[in-house]
């Protein structure tokens, strides 16, 4: 039985099918153990390198194939694992949404493999220096979320605001003459002790401050204060000096 088991696995390798191939493996050796026999080596090779295989292979499942960053799925496993923790620790989280201005526009001027560069270029600093336990994941196109577990409220908005620094003076013009390349975000926080809210509501949440973040003129990190949205860093400025000219000081 364990030599079925063992014909299956290579059989099951050979097609790429490396989980099932795994467990067959796994019950060779099972098998083998129970009977008191020695376990040939190779056997034992062959099932820690199907062990590490299915491991890539799941790692590579969750990942983004052009950024690398996570995806969609490992952010809505993630997330939901997340948000239950938090509940019942009330240590905090932040959600982010964040999206590149205008990059339709560097797509048509540029072409989409320049754009894919530039995506690839945007979520290396997006990744830098976040907290640990924190990720970056792929929302969709040019949408990538920032997931910030156990944190502070202002400590949300200095993590999104510092990557909306980074991004917009990164040297762009070393890719291309003439071009620049800025993010808005919006950004929620949940303590965790007000009730149970889900990803997808925090996520919803976070999209109607990106929004905010877009009517305040692009290249922003927005946020709630209360009932309040409000702005960070070099946006709040801005928009605060426009406020003065518009009532003529």
């Amino acid at each position: 039985m364990a030599e079925l088991h063992e014909s299956i696995a290579r059989l099951l390798a050979s097609r790429g099918q490396w989980r099932q191939a795994y467990h067959h493996l796994r019950s060779a050796l099972d098998m083998m153990s129970s009977d008191k026999p020695a376990v040939p080596e190779q056997l034992r090779s062959e099932v820690e390198l199907l062990r590490k295989e299915h491991a890539k292979a799941r790692e590579e499942s969750l990942r983004d194939s052009l950024t690398a960053s996570y995806n969609r799925r490992y952010l809505d496993e993630r997330l939901a694992d997340l948000v239950t923790e938090n509940s019942m620790t009330g240590e905090g989280m932040a959600v982010a949404l964040i999206d590149l201005d205008w990059f339709k526009l560097v797509n048509d001027t540029y072409g989409h493999l320049f754009g894919d560069r530039v995506l690839q270029r945007v979520v290396d600093l997006l990744q830098e220096a976040l907290p640990d336990g924190a990720f970056c994941a792929r929302y969709g196109g040019e949408e990538f979320v920032l997931v910030l577990p156990h944190i502070l409220p202002n400590s949300g908005v200095q993590v999104c605001e510092a990557a909306r620094q980074r991004v917009e003076h990164f040297p762009w013009e070393t890719m291309a003459p003439g071009l620049g390349v800025t993010i808005s975000i919006g950004v929620v926080h949940e303590q965790g002790t007000g009730g149970h809210v889900s990803g997808e509501q925090q996520l919803i949440s976070a999209d109607a401050l990106l929004y905010a973040a877009k009517r305040a003129g692009r290249n922003a990190v927005a946020y709630r204060k209360g009932a309040e949205v409000r702005l960070a860093g070099a946006a709040a400025e801005r928009v605060t000096e426009a406020g003065r000219r518009a009532a003529g000081y």
